[in-house]
């Protein structure tokens, strides 16, 4: 299963930006079922989860991106969302989707990540 994520950009502090990922090889009942998270890696750091949405629709979110990130999915559509607001330089980093287990595995290789660059 390839995971395509989308959407990244260079944005002054302060803007938005909307990440896509999108699984066109899972089919829908497996996409259901799964819990999905955005990670990014900035440079010289380890790849963190920012933000995961369970199978039910419940969210979780990093502290540092609390009341700035929203999570969605469009189950119909195999999507993932990342709304991103109140961008920080802090933000800069490639951003990536994945499947993970409920102890927090991540269950895909990872596929391309969306560049995303925050201007202060």
């Amino acid at each position: 299963v390839q995971l395509q994520a989308s959407g990244g950009g260079l944005v002054q502090a302060g803007g938005s930006l909307r990440l896509s990922c999108v699984a066109p090889r899972m089919i829908s009942s497996t996409f259901w079922s799964k819990h999905m998270g955005w990670y990014r890696q900035a440079p010289g750091k380890e790849r963190e989860l920012v933000a995961g949405i369970t199978s039910n629709g419940d969210t979780t979110y990093a502290d540092s991106v609390k009341g700035r990130f929203t999570i969605s999915r469009d189950s119909g559509e195999k999507k993932v969302y990342l709304q991103m607001s109140s961008l920080r330089p802090e933000d800069t980093a490639d951003y990536y989707c994945n499947a993970y287990s409920p102890t927090g595995t991540v269950e895909y290789n990872w596929g391309q990540g969306t560049l995303v660059t925050v201007s202060s």
